[in-house]
């Protein structure tokens, strides 16, 4: 199903963030937006995406750089990975948003790959990714959820006809830290809490995001809330570079002394969208941060998972990261 040879398309670069949308607006369903390319490269090549028009964004130099503010910190959704990475007030005050992106793929991709791309990219599912006409693609099967279907990487929670998952660690990251996300269209500018931005198949089985047609991601903001909080983040795959998540997690956590003051956690890989731990949050705020409550934790973590021919290893797997993440941070 390879096909290796993109379709032809008219491509425009403009400097400007409302260029860019009154482009969008003009041309149409025609219309998709790029900006480092990684995932929009895959499906030119692999999977029959036609669109009349590429609109590059690349160049538009407001929508790149991470800038203190008085009620926290927004980083350009145009961004890098390893600017991220390697931020010394994010390092500081937001490590998890560091430790996330370092995890991304490889050095070569964290160059060129943004925080606004890997927060939007399209699931990873091979069926769906390399042509089959599954459900969400608009058919009426999904090739995964059978009894021959190839399903480790696949969903715990949240199918509803589609078992894909979330391949964004930077989402699971985001939404830990209770991330606003900033949103520009033709009706101007909404925010969206980043819990709110990712949508499960059961909201829409066509799209990954809240995002409209004609719509971008201009910026992130990140709440003063956690900043400098203790953090955790652990992202377990196949291989150390490149390989998208089986199973990750992320935790932001307050103490006092040595109660967990507040605390906010979700695991990637589980569900269509970043799993938030709400349950896991009220057991252990206000109680004693030790092993015992960590074990606890843990096992309330995957109460209610559902697995799949082959992904029955998730779940003690996500039980040992919740455990060490209440434990470790």
């Amino acid at each position: 199903m390879h096909r290796d040879m993109m379709p032809h398309f008219e491509l425009y670069q403009p400097d400007a963030v409302d260029a860019a949308i009154d482009l969008a607006k003009r041309i149409g369903d025609g219309a998709w937006f790029l900006a480092g390319g990684n995932d929009s490269f895959d499906w030119f090549k692999d999977r029959t995406k036609r669109p009349q028009a590429v609109i590059e964004i690349a160049g538009i130099k407001a929508l790149s750089g991470i800038r203190e503010t008085t009620d926290g910190l927004e980083i350009g959704a145009l961004t890098t990975l390893s600017e991220i990475e390697q931020s010394a007030v994010v390092r500081e005050k937001y490590s998890l948003l560091a430790s996330a992106a370092g995890r991304v793929a490889s050095p070569q991709i964290r160059n060129a790959g943004t925080l606004g791309g890997n927060l939007c990219q399209d699931t990873r599912c091979w069926y769906y990714r390399y042509g089959v006409s599954c459900y969400r693609a608009g058919g009426i099967t999904c090739y995964a959820d059978t009894p021959e279907g190839q399903n480790r990487e696949h969903c715990l929670w949240g199918a509803s006809r589609c078992v894909a998952v979330t391949p964004s660690d930077m989402g699971t990251a985001s939404v830990t830290l209770d991330a606003q996300m900033v949103l520009r269209g033709p009706s101007g500018d909404r925010i969206v809490p980043a819990e709110k931005f990712f949508v499960g198949p059961s909201t829409d089985i066509r799209r990954m995001t809240v995002l409209r047609p004609g719509e971008l991601l201009v910026a992130v903001r990140y709440p003063k809330t956690w900043a400098g909080a203790k953090f955790y983040y652990e992202k377990v795959t196949d291989r150390n570079t490149w390989d998208f998540a089986l199973v990750s997690v992320a935790a932001a956590m307050i103490l006092d002394g040595t109660k967990i003051k507040s605390i906010r956690m979700a695991c990637g890989a589980v569900e269509c969208v970043p799993r938030r731990l709400v349950d896991v949050e009220q057991l252990v705020t206000g109680s004693e941060k030790n092993e015992e409550l960590a074990t606890r934790a843990g096992k309330l973590a995957v109460e209610g998972a559902t697995t799949l021919n082959f992904n029955q290893f998730k779940v003690p797997l996500m039980e040992n990261l919740v455990r060490r993440a209440i434990r470790d941070a």
